[in-house]
């Protein structure tokens, strides 16, 4: 299973330099795991950068995995991973839901640089 944190999404939306890095993740939508905090984030940025048109096909294409919601016990998971390893909300969020799923995280987030289950690649 996988999860693409929302750095990842805007890589490959954008196609960024790294958006290989994320395309067999993304691609392999039968273990792919959308936190729903990733459909907020890339929608929110597709609407700022683009239009709202193209924020709803970036979503649409995400909800082809398996949106996950964030519940009691996912946001209490993250909260404790926030406090503990001093993650943003969102970050903790992404994190806690790849734990949840024993998934791996793709991220070019700094943030989860050296963490286990997750793979990632410095945003170039």
């Amino acid at each position: 299973m996988n999860v693409v944190d929302s750095s990842g999404w805007l890589e490959f939306f954008a196609d960024g330099p790294n958006a290989g890095f994320f395309a067999p993740p993304i691609h392999k939508v039968s273990e792919l795991i959308v936190p729903t905090v990733s459909l907020y984030e890339v929608f929110k940025r597709v609407l700022q950068q683009r239009d709202e048109s193209q924020a709803l096909q970036a979503v649409a294409l995400m909800e082809q995995g398996a949106v996950v919601d964030l519940n009691a016990t996912l946001a209490l998971a993250a909260a404790k991973l926030s406090s503990d390893l001093k993650l943003p909300m969102a970050d903790s969020i992404m994190l806690a839901t790849t734990r949840a799923f024993d998934a791996t995280l793709w991220s070019q987030d700094a943030d989860f640089e050296g963490m286990d289950s997750v793979r990632y690649v410095r945003s170039s």
